[in-house]
């Protein structure tokens, strides 16, 4: 097939200090996302546009799994909902093979809607009600005890609805980082977590089926999942040892990191951010070395999901307007706020230009179109001198942004995936006013003006 013709352009390479790692000062433009142009997505969709990619999602799905089984055979993962829950998303994710990992009631029925057997879904999270806790025993899932209070309403509702529910303690722990994750579940360390599961046991009221912990998110040192693993594990042997019950599985949560880049770094994402093989080898090291593993081979169960969909996810923004700041640098506003990219208050998102742009750069601050002093989508970069109209892409942006976004002040976008085959379908319209309003109840005395 005939090649389109490119016109070929120049860009400037501006002189600039190399830091250790040779990052270059040129800014270098984007013109399409998997092959589709964004001029195009921008005239059928509208600006600001959130874009996902299904091949990506799916590739790094695969990768995990591949990487997570040559280190340990029985490996599971869990797709976690508060991380994108979109019903395309979460599909894209259960097709592969993950079962449903929700964190209240809202996102069990989220689950349960897109056809989800109870069997296949984790019921975490610390505020599960006694309506949500009956809907999940009575739909035979894997409720994740995060304290007394909850174990104790769970033995009085298996005793009214005449069942045993399949349940797992969560565990925290000391895995060397800072700050530790103490909030979920019963302490390791003090003996808390084998109190609780004595306490379950002599209930006799459900089926102690697994251990979990969750040590925190965006976690960088792959090693503290050697020492979160060995520790579920040694608790596994002395349950064994000491009740003879042989749990069936090992849920090690989420926190593995993007290669996004924290406000606090000064390494790059992509070279501070541990790669999954080093993940995998920090927690095949603790199962391999396990007595316990060796003789049960219990199933290993992962909840990842900002390094599954955040570099799977683009947001394109047009410039509304520009000015200079008394500081000197130039401040664009942009169509897109931190109500629809939220993550912008704890990550230095990339930011870069859809065409080439000749001249020099200056350091740039970019707004977005709120009415408020933080809504700072990127500080101060070296970028080219833009005019309204021109659009920017801002990645990666796929995990926790329309789970976090807000409705303030501005609309929310469309959202749109690129599917394997390159189509583009629509997965969320741009909010209306009867969006906003629909739900909203005005007294009769009130509706004159």
């Amino acid at each position: 097939m005939k090649k389109t013709y490119v016109a070929p352009n120049i860009e400037r390479n501006s002189a600039g200090n190399m830091n250790k790692y040779g990052a270059k000062s040129v800014v270098r433009h984007q013109d399409q996302i998997e092959g589709v142009a964004i001029n195009d997505l921008v005239s059928k969709f509208g600006s600001p546009l959130i874009v996902l990619s299904e091949s990506q999602m799916r590739k790094r799905y695969r990768r995990l799994q591949d990487v997570m089984q040559m280190h340990y055979p029985k490996v599971e993962q869990a797709w976690s909902y508060k991380t994108n829950y979109l019903g395309a998303v979460c599909s894209i994710f259960h097709q592969e093979g993950a079962r449903a990992e929700v964190v209240s009631g809202m996102e069990y029925q989220m689950a349960r809607r897109l056809g989800i057997a109870g069997k296949d879904i984790i019921f975490n999270g610390p505020g599960k009600r006694p309506d949500e806790l009956k809907a999940a025993i009575l739909d035979n899932a894997l409720i994740h005890i995060d304290h007394l209070d909850e174990l104790y309403l769970l033995e009085k509702l298996a005793k009214e609805l005449d069942s045993r529910p399949n349940v797992a303690i969560r565990v925290n722990m000391d895995t060397g980082i800072s700050p530790q994750w103490s909030r979920f579940g019963f302490n390791y360390e003090n003996g808390e977590a084998m109190r609780a599961i004595q306490r379950l046991l002599a209930g006799k009221a459900m089926n102690l089926k697994g251990l979990h912990t969750h040590i925190g998110t965006f976690i960088l040192d792959a090693n503290a999942y050697y020492w979160a693993a060995r520790s579920l594990l040694d608790l596994a042997t002395k349950i064994e040892a000491e009740h003879g019950i042989v749990l069936e599985y090992i849920d090690l949560g989420g926190g593995f990191a993007s290669q996004n880049t924290l406000h606090a770094q000064y390494t790059p994402g992509e070279f501070a951010s541990p790669s999954f093989d080093q993940y995998a080898a920090a927690i095949g090291a603790a199962f391999n070395e396990s007595h316990f593993v060796s003789q049960y081979l219990p199933l290993l169960i992962l909840e990842t999901g900002r390094a599954m969909v955040d570099e799977a996810g683009y947001l394109i923004s047009s410039v509304l307007g520009k000015k200079n700041l008394p500081t000197g640098e130039r401040a664009v506003i942009l169509d897109a706020g931190v109500n629809t990219t939220i993550t912008a208050w704890w990550y230095k998102l990339k930011v870069t230009p859809t065409r080439s742009f000749p001249g020099a750069y200056q350091n740039t601050v970019f707004y977005g179109p709120l009415c408020m002093n933080i809504d700072v989508m990127r500080y101060a970069l070296p970028f080219p001198d833009l005019h309204t109209g021109d659009k920017v892409l801002i990645t990666p942006v796929g995990a926790y942004n329309n789970t976090q976004w807000m409705q303030f002040i501005e609309y929310r976008p469309r959202i749109v995936l690129i599917t394997e085959t390159g189509k583009v379908e629509l997965l969320r319209e741009r909010e209306e006013l009867e969006d906003v309003i629909s739900r909203e109840l005005i007294p009769e005395h009130l509706r004159k003006i």
